[in-house]
């Protein structure tokens, strides 16, 4: 009399166990999908930060094109192409994201940025009108600064300058913009306190102890900052001193700036040499 329930209770729980299969297998499934997912999310960060620009802008075309409705993957191409230093082509993927309904404040700041690389003023000024106050980031006032320094708005953009250097603990880069920015308008010595500052967060950057010597020279304040550097730097700098002081007249100063330049280098200095021999060339025929 019991064998039917058993029967039964083992029909059930082959039923159940093939239950408990099938959604094991959905289970497996599902789980593979993220781990996928998870993966490509890697892939994507390695290509936008250690990976080979090209490789990257190869590896996002490809994909994009299999995805097209997958938008972060068209921001991946676009962040790609400015590091492989192709802004055009940037400006047209941002601006396809831009014309999208998931676009976003700092999609609009990207194209701002690749625009300006272009040398795209007058569009990249344009997107930046299409972003709100609100949106308070220091990318989107570097680029404000950087746009009001084109169309020589000063106040504005020591403004901007302002404002995005509180809004990063890495201020180096956007001091020696501002600083690069008084220098053009003449404010030597406002460029020369901006450099030096930008130097106290970034010392190694050869670029700012460069724009501070000019920025000095063009005070006729001929020595050598005391910053580090390396032998090679200090012939640069040496060299770029000597040329200013020729520039404003001063013929006996750059010549011996020159001359230290030229010894003070680890390896044979071209271009100093030419200037010494161009100088003494000068100054025969005078």
């Amino acid at each position: 009399m019991r064998h039917p329930i058993l029967i039964s209770l083992c029909i059930a729980g082959a039923f159940g166990l093939s239950a408990c299969n099938k959604g094991g297998d959905a289970e497996v499934k599902r789980a593979l999908k993220d781990v996928n997912v998870i993966d490509e999310s890697n892939l994507n960060d390695v290509m936008l930060t250690v990976g080979d620009p090209e490789e990257a802008v190869a590896y996002f075309q490809r994909t994009a094109a299999a995805n097209p409705d997958r938008i972060d993957l068209k921001r991946g191409l676009g962040k790609s192409l400015v590091r492989a230093k192709k802004p055009m082509e940037a400006a047209q993927v941002w601006a396809a994201v831009v014309a999208s309904p998931e676009v976003t404040d700092e999609d609009r700041v990207a194209l701002a940025d690749a625009q300006i690389r272009a040398n795209e003023w007058a569009k990249a000024e344009a997107t930046l009108n299409t972003i709100p106050p609100t949106h308070e980031t220091f990318e989107r006032y570097k680029l404000e600064a950087m746009v009001a320094d084109a169309n020589k708005k000063w106040s504005k953009a020591d403004s901007f300058y302002e404002t995005a250097f509180g809004l990063t603990t890495q201020p180096g880069g956007v001091l020696n913009n501002w600083g690069y920015s008084k220098l053009t308008r003449g404010d030597f010595p406002g460029a020369e306190k901006l450099f030096a500052e930008a130097l106290t967060y970034d010392a190694s950057n050869f670029t700012t102890k460069n724009n501070l010597v000019l920025a000095r020279a063009a005070q006729r304040k001929y020595d050598l900052p005391i910053v580090s550097m390396t032998q090679a730097e200090r012939a640069e700098l040496l060299y770029t001193a000597g040329l200013t002081a020729v520039k404003q007249g001063d013929v006996a100063t750059g010549r011996g700036l020159l001359e230290d330049a030229v010894e003070t280098s680890p390896k044979y200095f071209e271009q100093a040499a030419r200037a010494l021999e161009a100088l003494s060339a000068n100054i025969t025929n005078g």
